[in-house]
């Protein structure tokens, strides 16, 4: 079976060793993909266990184990890597996984940080990376003005009025 964090690995070479705790995460990346692995895997205690000491008391046990299992997870992304290798005891990774919930389809960008203690590394915290907003390239029509369509009208009295066009 190939690994779900899509490094295109199988999951016995891949995330497996880590999650069964036969061998640590080398690099704050590894520990991502194990983490996003436990998601699409139903392994909330490996979920929990990777979070840093300090910060597993805001981990809430019922909503990890409902996401992960109402879920359906598709892919991860890894978008870049700060820091986080072996030598380092801090590091960034930008990723997306790609999920499906209640029949939408769900990119979800996230940036997150680790730390190293004690030769273990711990996902610390993410930030979510929210798409940009919709900006109009087209100049905003008023209610007044002779309609875009050339009928010659106002505006509001053809295709601005409710129902029009469709």
């Amino acid at each position: 079976m190939k690994c779900p964090c899509s490094n295109g690995k199988d999951l016995a070479e891949c995330c497996e060793p880590i999650l069964t705790r036969a061998q640590k995460a080398t690099t704050a990346e590894q520990l991502m993909r194990s983490r996003y692995t436990a998601y699409a895997t139903g392994n909330v205690d490996w979920i929990i266990d990777s979070q840093s000491p300090d910060g597993r008391q805001f981990v809430d046990r019922k909503a990890t184990e409902e996401w992960s299992k109402r879920a359906e997870w598709h892919r991860m992304e890894v978008l870049e890597v700060q820091q986080g290798g072996e030598d380092d005891d801090e590091g960034l990774v930008d990723f997306k996984a790609y999920y499906t919930m209640a029949g939408e389809e769900i990119a979800h960008h996230e940036i997150a940080s680790f730390r190293k203690e004690d030769e273990t590394w711990y996902f610390v915290d993410g930030v979510e990376v929210k798409p940009r907003p919709f900006k109009r390239l087209d100049k905003k029509v008023s209610p007044n003005a002779p309609c875009p369509c050339g009928s010659g009208k106002k505006y509001k009295k053809c295709c601005g009025r409710p129902g029009a066009g469709s």
